[in-house]
C-alpha cells in the first residue's frame, strides 16, 4: 500500500515543485515576521526574593517576539528600591507594588518590545531589609 503511494507520489509530484513549496513557505513566514504584533507574555519577577509571575502585553517586530520566546529567559530580577509601593490593606507585613512602576521597570529590560500593560500584581512579602 505505502510503496504504491510512494511510487505515485514520485510519478506525479515533482521533488523540485517540493522544494519550491517549502522554499516559498519559508520567505513567507520570513516576510510575515517584519509585521508589528501583540501579544501576552509571562514574565517571571524576582524583587529581592519574592517570586512571582505577571502576565504582560506586549506590541513588537515578529522577530522580536519570536526570538524573546524562543531565546531568551523571561525571568527578571528588579530590586524592590526601583519600585513604588504601599503596604497592603488586606495583609499585615504584605505590600502592593504599583503597576506604573512595574511596567516601567519590565520596559527598561525589554527595550526590544514595548510593554502595553500588565496583569493583576499579587502582594507581595516584604522583604526583610538586610
Amino acid at each position: 500500500m505505502f510503496e504504491s503511494v510512494k511510487q505515485w507520489l514520485l510519478r506525479y509530484v515533482s521533488p523540485v515543485f517540493v522544494m519550491m513549496l517549502v522554499a516559498s513557505f519559508v520567505l513567507w513566514y520570513i516576510a510575515k515576521l517584519n509585521y508589528t504584533y501583540t501579544t501576552e507574555q509571562t514574565v517571571h519577577i524576582n524583587v529581592d526574593g519574592e517570586q512571582f509571575d505577571v502576565v504582560c502585553v506586549v506590541e513588537g517586530l515578529g522577530t522580536n517576539l519570536f526570538s524573546r520566546i524562543v531565546y531568551m529567559r523571561n525571568s527578571l530580577r528588579i530590586p524592590l528600591s526601583d519600585l513604588h509601593y504601599s503596604p497592603s490593606a488586606d495583609e499585615k507585613g504584605y505590600i502592593n507594588i504599583d503597576p506604573q512602576s512595574l511596567q516601567n521597570a519590565i520596559s527598561v529590560h525589554y527595550s526590544d518590545v514595548k510593554v502595553i500593560s500588565i496583569g493583576p500584581i499579587p502582594p507581595i512579602k516584604l522583604p526583610e531589609k538586610k
